[in-house]
């Protein structure tokens, strides 16, 4: 009876913290489709007659496709650059460490424990010098060095998890160190990839304080669209709801397509 009472419990606790944390999105979507005054009205309205108009007006907005289309590749290509950096860097440190691995791993983590704040009057100092201010290339260098200490970090723990047979054996066979890393070792941590990408595209997709202080109208993003809703005249908030019920919809449609390889990635090497 007691061992019911708990699990009990538990399953209520659970579904008490998924609904507080999946809530706010709830509301914001909701609001996305009421008026500006059925959005703003205090108590708030639960019934009312939904309508589209803010969607229309967000997706037939001048700006909007240019803010997607920067959206698009300042994530993927600063994914991608990550990747083709950090993949090797992981490699090394997982499969072949020395008595330096540790130290190396404590400064590449280091370079993530800096608030951006504290860091954005060079940063703006030195784009402006390297004429890369407001450029998509400057957008995808900084995310990339973001992304890098994530991308060694995690990709280091699953190429550890590779067993060391394997890799002698493909040694034995004759290959060579980069035909194991792309013949072997890549294929063998696939779930780790898609978990790594995907949090990288996140970071880079929501990203919205570097991006609002080094980029104008030639590389912003999504977020400083949505932010464009706060205005000297207020807050829209029905419009900006739907802008980012809209700028939701690719990462979800991102995960819901790499769950699988999602969840295996994010729990592999738990059980050995």
């Amino acid at each position: 009876m007691t061992s019911r009472l708990r699990n009990a419990g538990i399953t209520l606790f659970t579904y008490i913290a998924v609904l507080a944390l999946f809530f706010p999105i709830f509301w914001t979507v909701l609001a996305g489709f009421k008026t500006e005054g059925t959005a703003m009205a205090q108590p708030p309205v639960l019934f009312f007659t939904p309508t589209f108009d803010n969607f229309r007006e967000a997706l037939t907005s001048a700006n909007y496709k240019d803010f997607f289309i920067h959206s698009v590749l300042v994530s993927v290509c600063s994914t991608i650059v990550a990747f083709i950096l950090g993949i090797p860097a992981a490699f090394a440190l997982g499969l072949f460490p020395t008595e330096k691995t540790a130290g190396t791993l404590s400064w590449v983590l280091s370079t993530k424990m800096m608030p951006a704040v504290g860091v954005i009057i060079p940063l703006i100092i030195i784009f402006k010098a390297i004429h890369l201010f407001d450029s998509l290339a400057g957008m995808i260098i900084l995310y990339s060095a973001v992304n890098l200490p994530l991308v060694i970090w995690m990709m280091r723990s699953f190429f550890a998890e590779i067993p060391k047979d394997l890799i002698e054996a493909a040694r034995i066979d004759g290959a060579d160190t980069l035909r194991i890393l792309i013949g072997i070792a890549v294929p063998f941590v696939t779930p780790g990839l898609a978990a790594t990408a995907l949090l990288c595209l996140i970071f880079s997709w929501n990203e919205f304080f570097l991006v609002v202080n080094l980029a104008g109208p030639n590389a912003s993003t999504l977020p400083v669209y949505i932010a464009g809703f706060m205005t000297s005249e207020g807050l829209f908030w029905a419009k900006m709801s739907a802008a980012s019920t809209l700028a939701v919809i690719p990462v979800f449609i991102a995960g819901w397509a790499a769950q699988r390889s999602l969840v295996r990635g994010l729990t592999m090497g738990a059980v050995k």
